[in-house]
């Protein structure tokens, strides 16, 4: 079987492309991981119509039912092979089954690297965040920990003076720091800590400090995360020649979606905008319409 276009990637960008194209009644294929920053999150603040939050969870599986309701097919595995043979797009996956589409959309997201304390994990989008976009208004006026990497914590730590005065940045991979950086901590009274931490204190969804391994604990309700170093998933994309950015991140056409290869379109964080789960669901559905008008024009 040779499908319309396979979309990589069952987030929300592939996710919102997959509805578009179901709603134009294409035959299209997702293939998720199962394994994507939506999947970890418990919740998002800033979507319309979500003023309470909405778990990344909640839409993956929503968004599922409704694509699947609109024929889209899924099946669950990794891609480990893209190729280009005479513009039919072929993915092989881990099991070594091969799968044939007419178009390509890559909408596999990235990965933060996250320390490993399993305690952050129910409390991600919570009371322990990544993105200050997105939630740092959670943590107006509170007091709050940056678990940190050197510059990327403390560029975290100097961002987050917009939301609140009373920041604390823990250095936990004890890695040097831009000595700029270092007295721009200084000057906005930042309290820092070049030490790693030892243990992660919560209950459930709710962070609430820090042991140092000094023994220092850190009291505080809010966290951010800035490790740096995080996954881009574009290697897919860039062994069949698409173009990327230096970060990694897939440049696309602003208007279209499509990237430098013909019938090959990108969605979502991958993508070269600012990481907004918004953005995302806009990306998938303006992808899709694109991705719509080709497969017209080549009938």
């Amino acid at each position: 079987m040779i499908y319309d276009c396979i979309i990589i990637g069952g987030g929300i960008a592939g996710l919102q492309a997959a509805i578009q194209l179901g709603r134009y009644q294409h035959k299209i294929l997702v293939i998720d991981s199962n394994h994507g920053r939506s999947n970890l999150c418990r919740a998002y603040h800033n979507i319309l119509g979500w003023g309470n939050g909405v778990s990344g969870d909640y839409l993956r599986r929503t968004g599922r039912e409704q694509a699947e309701e609109l024929g889209v097919e899924f099946i669950n595995q990794t891609v480990i092979a893209v190729e280009n043979q005479d513009n039919e797009f072929v993915c092989t996956v881990k099991d070594g089954v091969r799968f044939i589409g007419k178009r390509l959309l890559f909408a596999t997201g990235i990965m933060d690297r996250l320390p490993d304390f399993p305690e952050l994990i129910p409390c991600l989008g919570i009371s322990v965040y990544v993105c200050p976009d997105c939630d740092g208004y959670e943590v107006k006026n509170k007091r709050t920990i940056v678990i940190g990497a050197g510059n990327a914590g403390a560029n975290m730590a100097l961002t987050l003076k917009y939301w609140t005065h009373e920041i604390i940045y823990v250095n936990h991979e004890i890695t040097n720091i831009d000595d700029q950086l270092q007295k721009q901590l200084e000057i906005e009274n930042i309290t820092y800590y070049q030490e790693a931490i030892s243990k992660v204190l919560g209950k459930e969804s709710q962070f609430k400090g820090v042991v140092l391994k000094s023994g220092i604990v850190l009291d505080g309700k809010h966290a951010f995360v800035a490790l740096g170093g995080n996954e881009i998933r574009s290697e897919l994309a860039g062994n069949i020649g698409v173009e990327l950015h230096e970060n990694k991140h897939i440049l696309t056409n602003p208007r279209t979606k499509m990237t430098n290869i013909e019938n090959v379109w990108a969605a979502g964080d991958v993508a070269a905008h600012s990481e907004q789960v918004t953005i995302a669901m806009g990306e998938g559905s303006q992808a899709a319409i694109w991705i719509h008008k080709s497969l017209l024009e080549s009938n």
